[in-house]
């Protein structure tokens, strides 16, 4: 699976440094990795690809007093290593000071790293992988006549591992891994085509999904779109499917990270200690979770990761920041370099038995959104303008599919009118989140 034992990467890692060392750096670090993936494509019973990866890296940061310069390679030999280095060293010699550059504070590395039980391999060969594949498409062709066509379906088995390490005397890394399958069926009447998937992923194979359901379940969404209508344009309270909020979570990260905070190219400027959600919305950031994609003992920097509260009765208690970015907010790292790790929103309001038919009977009449299409978010004014398809819903039921209609609001006033928030949750990369209701927005159709 691997070409190196952990311990070879760690020696790596330490002749790196200790070059960096020699050629007068005042601090360096560096990150080697190696991966393995499969990643199985067929489509009506045939196969159409089958990818085998074997990638390996090096980057190195080497800092000379506020100057840095950054190479990579991926070449492991001891000469490639030392030429890796010294480009490093070059870059940081001709580069512009910068006050806010170097490692992160001795006092914020990670000196105890648990094991998050990260690393669980998928022992599958390509005919399986081929075979699981067909079976879940053939289960989509089993629901209905009207499944006419495939966009495919898909086994994705990847492994890895890494080792970080700084001039401060950190050095961590381990094995990981993350699989996923899918399938995307095509659904016919008449001279109306739909399209609709699903997947499931997660770093323990037996917790994917059955297949066979994945299949059937993605063939009843497109199955489901048929006959979509459009809407006349209307304000009306919007529900957001489970995998679609999670997106809206991404948009809430991206608004109080670091980068967009000191840049001043956020509609969440300074909005710490105040209320960007209703009262009833927490979010929690767990990165110590085991088993879970988001999970990570430390960030990309080496500095330790913990849980905290960054929401809690819709106040903003926390942003998300690296090294760099807290110090150009005179702040304090949250251990976010590389971005959230298992965050999840939730309401003090939500209940067991909130499952999407209880969200669509709260929904009432309006508008239930399953799939968003273009990139219509300003990240600096909160502006939001996407096209949508999904469902109108009258009186708690869904009545018909909708499409051709586009969605509009701004962020800050979308956050701030969470209604509620399902049961029905999902875990989307390192967000987990239930569907979400917000008690109006702006459809534009006919």
């Amino acid at each position: 699976m691997f070409e190196y034992d952990a311990s070879r990467l760690h020696e790596i890692a330490a002749e790196c440094l200790a070059q960096a060392r020699r050629l007068g750096a005042t601090d360096a670090s560096v990150d080697v990795s190696e991966s393995s993936g499969l990643a199985v494509t067929v489509r009506k019973g045939g196969v159409e690809t089958i990818e085998q990866t074997r990638d390996k890296g090096l980057g190195v940061t080497v800092h000379v007093g506020r100057r840095r310069g950054h190479a990579s390679s991926s070449d492991f030999s001891g000469a490639a290593l030392a030429q890796t280095v010294a480009a490093a060293f070059e870059i940081a010699r001709y580069t512009g000071e910068d006050e806010f550059a170097g490692l992160p504070d001795a006092d914020t590395i990670a000196r105890e790293i648990p094991d998050l039980d990260l690393f669980h391999p998928w022992d599958i060969s390509v005919e399986d992988a081929v075979s699981l594949a067909c079976r879940m498409e053939a289960a989509a062709f089993a629901v209905s006549p009207l499944i006419a066509n495939s966009d495919g379906a898909w086994v994705n088995v990847n492994h890895g591992q890494f080792v970080s390490a700084n001039t401060l005397g950190f050095a961590g890394g381990y094995p990981y891994s993350r699989h996923s399958l899918g399938c995307a069926p095509i659904a016919r009447l008449g001279d109306a085509m739909q399209r609709d998937d699903w997947y499931s992923a997660a770093v323990v194979p037996q917790r994917l999904a059955d297949p066979a359901r994945v299949g059937r379940y993605a063939a009843q969404r497109a199955l489901s779109r048929l006959a979509a209508r459009k809407l006349d344009t209307c304000k009306v309270p919007v529900l957001f499917e489970a995998p679609l909020a999670c997106g809206l979570l991404g948009h809430f990260v991206q608004a109080v990270s670091g980068g967009a905070l000191y840049r001043r190219s956020s509609f969440l400027l300074d909005s710490l200690g105040k209320d960007v959600f209703p009262g009833h919305v927490d979010i929690t950031e767990d990165p110590h979770l085991p088993a879970e994609p988001g999970s990570a003992p430390f960030d990309s920097e080496g500095v330790r990761t913990a849980r905290r509260v960054v929401v809690a009765g819709g106040r903003l208690h926390g942003y998300f920041l690296s090294t760099y970015s807290a110090r150009k907010l005179g702040m304090k790292t949250t251990g976010n370099a590389g971005g959230a790790h298992n965050l999840a929103l939730t309401s003090r309001l939500t209940r067991q038995l909130d499952d999407l038919p209880a969200m669509l009977e709260r929904l009432g009449t309006g508008l239930f959104v399953t799939d968003l299409m273009g990139q219509g978010v300003n990240p600096v004014t909160g502006d939001y303008s996407r096209g949508a398809s999904g469902f109108w819903v009258e009186k708690g039921v869904i009545a018909y599919p909708v499409e051709e209609i586009t969605i509009a609001g701004n962020l800050a006033e979308m956050f701030r009118g969470i209604a509620a928030v399902g049961s029905d949750t999902v875990q989307r990369g390192g967000y987990r989140c239930g569907s979400l209701l917000i008690d109006r927005m702006s459809v534009a159709g006919n």
